[in-house]
């Protein structure tokens, strides 16, 4: 990567301010899942091993649209990240202001402190110069490390390097190294997967995609689109019918490089105790009935084409995963990753639901990287340049 990291710039008795992604999952105030805390650690282990003055951590949680929401503020993630980074973490409760610069004055040295959520203020997402300048006031140098929003261009990670030189963090130096390499060096084979509810988010993606790889493996609720382009009675299932036509052309585009489903798991109703068959992906869905999940036969048919790759990149569940019932085909797939990541292949899960289901495997463990942004793995994978890493300074 051409572009500056945090080894490549002095921190000693620097004020480093860092964009993190702690745009975490809430239960009133208790944190649900902590894997992006936990994914900004090496990077906030090595600022603080370098000894700086302070460390001034910046994030957003949901989307306020600039005001002032107390059910998204970022107070309990302090305590959390103080536990998990074993170094006392100050907060306070804007992100700046005279209250934030006393805050971060009263600090000692090498002192940690978590702005508020710097969605409360409307110049954030607007990319608003004048914030930007304000927030880059805290710091000597920047670093951002919030791949989950590289593909914004908001003030606290494009904005604010106007102002500060800005360096790319442990975590986002990963998330492009794995991404970028995958796309433009992949070892071969080189298998996409893709699922997911709609084709029409992801149809750009599909077009990048098939010059690439060597295989497409289409499942979720996008293959019902695929399917109904093809003529099948889908009856109930979730089937975008403006996205026909393009589902038509990238069929006719693709030939045998895309691989759909041979069977399929059907419910009489989006539960998970409905009443369940398996039919071939040739049948029409009996009237009332929906497809959830890919069948067996299908997990078996992409584990084979998976056991054979070398590079491995999946975006999207396979059906409903989040109702145990309907997990099967998800949960193959993720294990078929594990198995030919263990034969040492690279494999990537390109974060969001896919990332979520991983984890609810227990399988995180056993894949090479879980990107940690959705939204910018896809636009990554549909080559486009981000914003947040375009604005990093260059070696």
């Amino acid at each position: 990567m051409n572009k500056m990291t945090v080894r490549d710039i002095e921190l000693r008795g620097k004020r480093v301010l860092v964009r993190v992604d702690f745009n975490v999952p809430l239960d009133g105030n208790t944190i649900t899942d902590t894997t992006r805390i936990r994914a900004a650690l090496p990077t906030l282990q090595y600022i603080l091993g370098c000894e700086p003055q302070a460390v001034i951590l910046m994030s957003h949680l949901g989307r306020p649209q600039g005001e002032r929401v107390a059910e998204l503020s970022l107070a309990p993630v302090a305590p959390a990240l103080a536990e998990l980074l074993r170094h006392d973490v100050a907060f306070t409760d804007d992100c700046i202001g005279s209250e934030a610069e006393a805050a971060l004055n009263a600090l000692p040295r090498g002192g940690v402190i978590l702005l508020e959520n710097t969605r409360f203020h409307p110049g954030e997402s607007k990319n608003d110069n004048q914030f930007a300048a304000k927030l880059a006031e805290h710091g000597d140098v920047f670093v951002n490390d919030a791949f989950g929003t590289a593909h914004r261009a908001h003030a606290s990670n494009v904005g604010i390097a106007a102002h500060l030189t800005t360096v790319a963090g442990l975590l986002l130096e990963k998330e492009i190294n794995y991404l970028a390499t995958a796309l433009e060096q992949p070892q071969r084979p080189f298998v996409a997967i893709l699922g997911g509810a709609k084709v029409s988010g992801k149809i750009d993606v599909i077009d990048a995609l098939l010059g690439k790889v060597d295989r497409l493996l289409v499942g979720g609720g996008m293959a019902n689109t695929f399917f109904a382009a093809q003529g099948r009675d889908m009856a109930d299932s979730l089937v975008e019918t403006e996205a026909l036509d393009s589902a038509r052309n990238i069929l006719d585009a693709a030939g045998a490089k895309l691989v759909l489903p041979v069977d399929q798991r059907i419910a009489n109703a989006f539960r998970d105790d409905a009443a369940q068959e398996l039919i071939a992906a040739t049948a029409d869905v009996p009237a009332g009935w929906q497809s959830l999940d890919i069948g067996p036969a299908t997990v078996a048919a992409f584990a084979q084409v998976i056991q054979v790759a070398k590079t491995v990149v999946w975006n999207g569940p396979m059906g409903v995963f989040e109702m145990p019932a309907f997990a099967a085909g998800t949960v193959g797939l993720a294990r078929a990753l594990a198995d030919v990541t263990a034969k040492g292949a690279t494999t990537i899960i390109g974060g969001g639901d896919s990332a979520a289901a991983v984890e609810q495997a227990g399988l995180a463990a056993r894949v090479s990287h879980i990107s940690t942004g959705g939204g910018a793995s896809l636009e990554l994978l549909e080559g486009k340049a981000l914003p947040g890493i375009i604005a990093l300074s260059d070696l």
